[in-house]
């Protein structure tokens, strides 16, 4: 089996919200013109998302994401502080990868499939802070290895990240199953290496796409493995 990991396992959401409200305080950005935290949140999440978008299209890099993201947040939060957004980024990819927050349902249903299958990760994310992520959530035992976008050279939807993996352990793609939730770079990456996959949609969000598994709690794994 293979899984995603952020908003499919980690709570990516919650995660990073934890870590920002901290920095809102210690960094002291009321009175350096972040006036509320729930502003700062709402232009996180939405400027994130595009960046992170961005880079699983190959349109950035990931240094633009280290290096620019908080810099664009408070420019669009009507604060122009280079080293203030440094400073916000360093400290925020050291914390937020330390919080512990898992989604509903996640320890219980790894628990059911660990005595059944092998499992993996693979993921987009930076290597250092998904291995981070893994061992402050408390689940790394359950999982053969992580495979990132950096180790196999490639990222998802890309076949070739699938392919890495499936050499890693020796799989066959008619024996895996990715699970994970997002549309292009899990379930259409899946497809491109001819592995079975669902699709984690919490929210039950609309779409087009065709899928042969789809789920909203992490739990329906049960009904399908």
């Amino acid at each position: 089996m293979i899984f995603d990991l952020d908003h499919t396992l980690w709570d990516y959401d919650k995660n990073c919200a934890e870590a920002l409200s901290e920095l809102y305080e210690i960094k002291g950005l009321k009175e350096k013109g972040v006036h509320s935290f729930d502003n700062l949140l709402d232009v996180f999440m939405e400027m994130n998302m595009q960046m992170w978008d961005q880079y699983d299209l190959g349109i950035i890099q990931q240094d633009v994401i280290r290096y620019e993201r908080f810099h664009r947040i408070l420019l669009a939060l009507g604060v122009d502080d280079y080293k203030l957004s440094l400073s916000l980024s360093s400290e925020y990819v050291a914390l937020s990868p330390t919080k512990k927050n898992l989604l509903p349902n996640a320890k219980m249903i790894l628990d059911y499939l660990k005595v059944k299958y092998r499992m993996l990760i693979i993921t987009n994310g930076f290597e250092a802070i998904q291995i981070t992520k893994l061992s402050s959530s408390g689940i790394s035992n359950y999982f053969d290895g992580i495979i990132t976008s950096e180790t196999a050279g490639h990222k998802k939807p890309a076949r070739e990240i699938f392919d890495y993996a499936l050499a890693l352990g020796s799989y066959q793609p008619h024996d895996v199953i990715m699970v994970g939730d997002n549309l292009n770079t899990d379930i259409k990456g899946a497809h491109n290496a001819f592995i079975d996959s669902v699709y984690f949609n919490p929210l039950k969000k609309g779409h087009t796409t065709e899928v042969k598994h789809e789920i909203s709690d992490l739990i329906e794994l049960k009904s399908i493995l």
